[in-house]
């Protein structure tokens, strides 16, 4: 990843009419680094959002509701280890 300050100057060689190469010597950087970043100019990365991965809690989410409605005093604590005498192998903050 290049700064903002590289970037500007690698644009501004890339303008001037310098080769890839050249501007992959002048910086210091790999070739595929320099065209990639002449070709996208200054436009920021474009990531997509990520799928959510699966939870360990999904198994165990049914119990730890039927618990908490019956008692609603119960603390995380004590639900947590509910849950691992249950086989749950999540930690705490989970």
């Amino acid at each position: 990843m290049v700064t903002l300050g590289e970037l500007v100057m690698i644009l501004d060689l890339a303008r001037q009419g310098l080769s890839v190469s050249a501007i992959a010597r002048r910086t210091g950087r790999d070739r595929k680094t320099i065209r990639k970043y002449v070709e996208r100019g200054l436009e920021p990365p474009v990531y997509k959002p990520r799928e959510p991965g699966p939870s360990l809690l999904g198994p165990y989410e049914a119990f730890l509701r039927e618990r908490v409605e019956r008692f609603p005093e119960l603390t995380g604590r004590r639900l947590w280890r509910e849950v691992r005498e249950l086989g749950f192998t999540g930690g705490y903050s989970s």
